[in-house]
């Protein structure tokens, strides 16, 4: 009876302890804001993508719900919430009722690696396998697509999870190989004067990585308004200045594994009704559509973190530096946060604009545009990055030099990425308006119509 008494009461201060720590502080701080930056985020992206394509398309967009139509989304949301759960009679119910879940998941659990400042921020951000987490967590989202296509017995639903089963799995290629350019530049400045870490081994951590964007050198240094400025934000050591090309890669693999225009093929409304989602309503429509603009959150927050520095901004590292008084740190992480989900939607406000601007793709620009452009070209950045820091290393160039160097040469392949995809596009534009183009010409020479009326009408 003792013993029971004396570990009670010892587990009892444990917990006592453990509930007001500030871990789990941290730990309940984090969880309240993902949780509601997750379900916040898509209501603000879905006015969003309203308003700004309604301007880039010059007209009004939502106008009568609350002042300015900013009500629209939070009455959709309600409309949600209240509209009746109706399926059809013969689907699979087990997986189609389980496909949303299955779905949204991964999604919520992606956020668990990302920081949003140095403080707020779940325990497993400090993992060493941020990267390939995050990458296995975004590849799971298919299988609750092709759930719902399989399982809503309708051939639009079943093309539309096909596709987007092809889509997915060829597009995550190349998005992985994009970020290995960035790890093994964390492999360079790693043990070097000024970075943490052991000499040549890099880090797939994506706090670590956040902060290998920042020197220990800046502009007025130990003058305290340039130390406020400047310490922890350096924004000429951001890693997107050495590899402007992958982060343009990543992007657009972020596009397809999100379905988002003109990646849209799963769900495809002039083809396919609505893809995957045909047959589900009510609130399991939504977490479908919550998802994907969760999902463009998470990619817009990858690139931020690996590519943008994170949460870096003018007074963050210097009110958040240690000894510093509690307000003050507070403060610091409040900043970091603003200058992260800042950087964040600005990504995002690209998402609309491509939507904006591009038509979709056909099915097999999409396969050839990743199998025979995309993975060769990153692969090719791969080889390219460890042939410049060979013959450099070997020069005893030091590593500010490979940096320089190695990000004026992105530069110039990324124009001519542009180049080779510009050319590319416009070869396959003529090869599809072929045959229009040699039947015009043969009725024009059938005396049917005038030639040079028909060639025009066909390219149009």
């Amino acid at each position: 009876m003792h013993i029971m008494a004396v570990l009670g009461d010892s587990l009892g201060n444990q917990l006592f302890n453990g509930i007001f720590s500030l871990q789990f502080l941290q730990f309940l701080i984090t969880f309240l804001s993902y949780f509601g930056f997750v379900l916040t985020s898509a209501i603000i992206l879905i006015l969003a993508e309203r308003k700004i394509m309604g301007w880039m398309q010059d007209r009004l967009g939502p106008i009568h719900t609350g002042p300015w139509g900013l009500l629209q989304t939070v009455a959709d949301v309600g409309k949600l919430l209240l509209k009746e759960d109706i399926h059809a009679g013969q689907i699979d119910k087990s997986v189609f009722l389980l496909a949303p879940a299955v779905f949204m998941a991964p999604v919520i659990a992606a956020f668990a690696v990302i920081p949003f400042s140095p403080y707020v921020s779940l325990p497993g951000t400090a993992i060493a396998t941020g990267i390939i987490y995050y990458v296995a967590m975004s590849s799971i989202d298919v299988i609750g697509v092709i759930m719902a296509g399989w399982g809503s017995n309708n051939k639009y639903s079943l093309i539309g999870g096909l596709r987007s089963a092809a889509q997915m799995i060829s597009y995550e290629l190349p998005l992985v190989l994009s970020l290995v350019g960035v790890v093994m530049l964390t492999s360079v400045l790693a043990g070097t004067p000024g970075y943490s870490g052991n000499a040549g081994i890099g880090s797939i951590a994506i706090k670590e990585i956040i902060n290998f964007q920042s020197v220990s050198a800046w502009p007025g240094r130990g003058i305290p308004f340039w130390d406020f400025v400047f310490k922890g934000f350096t924004p000429w050591a951001w890693f997107f200045l050495v590899q402007p090309l992958m982060i343009i890669i990543y992007y657009i693999c972020g596009l397809a594994e999100t379905n988002r225009a003109p990646f849209d093929l799963p769900e495809a409304e002039s083809e396919l009704v609505a893809g995957y989602v045909t047959e589900y309503s009510g609130m399991r429509w939504a977490l479908f559509y919550l998802g994907e603009y969760g999902n463009m959150t998470i990619v817009a927050s990858i690139a931020t973190a690996l590519f943008l520095g994170g949460w870096s901004g003018p007074g963050v590292a210097f009110l958040t530096a240690p000894g510093m008084a509690l307000g003050w740190q507070i403060l610091g992480n409040i900043l970091g946060i603003i200058y992260f989900v800042s950087k964040a939607y600005l990504l995002c406000f690209v998402f609309i604009w491509v939507r904006s601007t591009l038509p979709r793709l056909r099915a097999d620009q999409l396969m050839q545009f990743a199998w025979l452009i995309l993975i060769p070209t990153t692969l090719g950045n791969v080889l390219f990055t460890a042939l410049v820091f060979l013959v450099l290393n070997s020069a005893g160039l030091p590593n500010w030099a490979f940096l320089i160097i190695l990000g004026v040469l992105n530069w110039l392949l990324l124009a001519g990425f542009i180049w080779v995809v510009s050319r590319a596009t416009a070869a396959t534009t003529r090869r599809a308006q072929a045959p229009a183009i040699r039947a015009s010409r043969a009725a024009a020479v059938a005396g049917q119509i005038p030639e040079r009326t028909a060639v025009t009408s066909s390219q149009r």
